[in-house]
């Protein structure tokens, strides 16, 4: 497939890196020739330098016979002008636009048919993602699959906890229940085989796939349930603080720290229930004066690492239950090992998971991004196909998926059913599977091709 990415910043080179790696064409533009260096140094793609909005630029990376275009430039303007330049100049390639702004998103009429085909917003990606966390307090990691009938959530394994030790096979007979299936664990990064006598050690990370009305039960019997949230602050006022002090509002105590004014003041007039307060969220005696040590959350989500980290350190050091916080440079993990924070959440990979459900394919309704970026949890719809494989009238044990993809839930007629090794899959099925490598998902999209 022929890609052309839009801007070589933190998710363009992030895209570029994932798609690069699946035998794709791909073509990155930027303006900054540092950035486009930077990229062809360490991936097998072509650069173009120019403005990603202008038709010669467009024509010099050859989109006209590009599949696809990723407009994922820190301008929203520049995206939607260059998707909508595309589609009036050519025919052929897919579009899809980074829009940040709700001035844009809430007059969804700017994205009618031939102007932008896609529109994708990272800061409510992530924003969702934190409230997943938020409302199942004790996960690492939880994303929704099937319109949020069934959840993937992941845990750590801590050295008193439950999970220390055991067997999968004693895991299954704790939760009984053929809905709830244990779907990967990785340990030190890499996956382990997934079987009934996979041991499970401290350190490690277990994802579980579920139902959506099962998740809170599950970490109960697993116990990893912390106590419920309920004061949060937010360090950062920007496009995602906003979104989800917004999100928050009306269920949890919320308080915005955020050091510019002008967008203390701005995002004052659409929250309603929160808090705002105008200072540094790295300064000790403002924490301190907020009583930060009586905050059950706290979460840096300013757009810069740094602050981040500095101030969801600080937090935890000065007593808050929790901190979490927002890093985009992947180097920037290695230091949260040695702090209280408590998760770090990476915006990119969070995105990434939305682009690559229209890169995939097969027919491709979900995927999660996880672990780095190398699994991949993926939902699928099955169809009958005489032209290729199809998983239509088989039964579970009947697909020759390969090792390192485990099949997770079934969804049919918006019901999530138990699966068994004599499932027999019908049209029209939504399936979820995990990948532990991306090499393996060239396996499932051939299984999962559209009528």
């Amino acid at each position: 497939m022929k890609i052309v990415i839009l801007g070589a910043g933190v998710t363009g080179s992030s895209v570029a890196g994932a798609l690069a790696s699946e035998e794709n064409d791909i073509v990155v533009i930027d303006q900054k020739p540092h950035l486009l260096s930077a990229l062809k140094g360490r991936l097998d793609i072509a650069t173009i330098e120019g403005n990603a909005a202008h038709p010669s630029v467009l024509e010099q990376a050859g989109v006209g016979t590009a599949d696809m275009v990723l407009a994922v430039t820190n301008n929203d303007e520049t995206n939607m002008l260059a998707c909508q330049v595309i589609n009036t100049l050519y025919t052929k390639p897919k579009t899809i636009a980074r829009v940040r702004a709700l001035d844009f998103l809430n007059h969804p009429e700017l994205f009618a048919p031939g102007g932008i085909d896609i529109v994708i917003s990272p800061e409510q990606v992530v924003t969702e993602a934190i409230h997943n966390l938020i409302k199942y307090p004790g996960a690492l990691h939880v994303s929704e699959f099937a319109e949020g009938l069934v959840r993937l959530v992941s845990i750590r394994v801590v050295p008193t906890g439950f999970l220390t030790g055991k067997r999968i096979q004693a895991v299954k007979e704790k939760l009984a229940d053929s809905m709830i299936r244990v779907a990967a664990i990785f340990r030190n990064g890499k996956a382990i085989a997934v079987n009934g006598e996979a041991l499970i050690a401290t350190g490690d990370e277990v994802f579980f796939v579920c139902p959506r009305d099962k998740v809170r039960k599950t970490l109960v019997d697993l116990h990893k349930l912390e106590a419920p949230v309920k004061t949060i602050m937010l360090a950062g006022g920007g496009h995602v603080g906003k979104r989800l002090a917004i999100a928050l509002e009306n269920n949890y105590q919320v308080k915005v720290i955020e050091q510019d004014i002008n967008r203390a003041k701005e995002i004052s007039n659409d929250l309603r229930k929160t808090l705002i307060l105008h200072g540094d969220c790295t300064d000790q005696s403002l924490l301190q004066e907020e009583m930060v040590e009586e905050v059950d959350l706290f979460c840096a989500i300013t757009n810069n690492d740094g602050v981040n980290l500095i101030s969801a350190g600080l937090a935890k050091k000065l007593g808050a239950k929790k901190a979490i916080c927002l890093i985009n440079n992947t180097s920037y993990l290695q230091l949260v090992d040695g702090t209280d924070i408590d998760l770090a959440i990476q915006p990119k990979l969070e995105t990434l998971g939305s682009i690559l459900r229209h890169v995939r394919k097969g027919d491709v309704v979900g995927v999660s991004s996880v672990c780095g970026g190398s699994a991949e949890a993926i939902e699928a719809i099955a169809h009958r196909s005489v032209a290729a494989k199809s998983v239509v009238g088989q039964r579970v044990d009947q697909i020759n998926l390969p090792d390192g993809v485990i099949l997770g839930a079934l969804i049919r007629d918006k019901e999530v059913i138990p699966v068994h090794h004599d499932t027999v899959f019908a049209e029209g099925d939504h399936v979820v599977m995990f990948a532990l490598e991306k090499k393996l998902i060239k396996a499932i999209e051939g299984y999962f091709q559209p009528i």
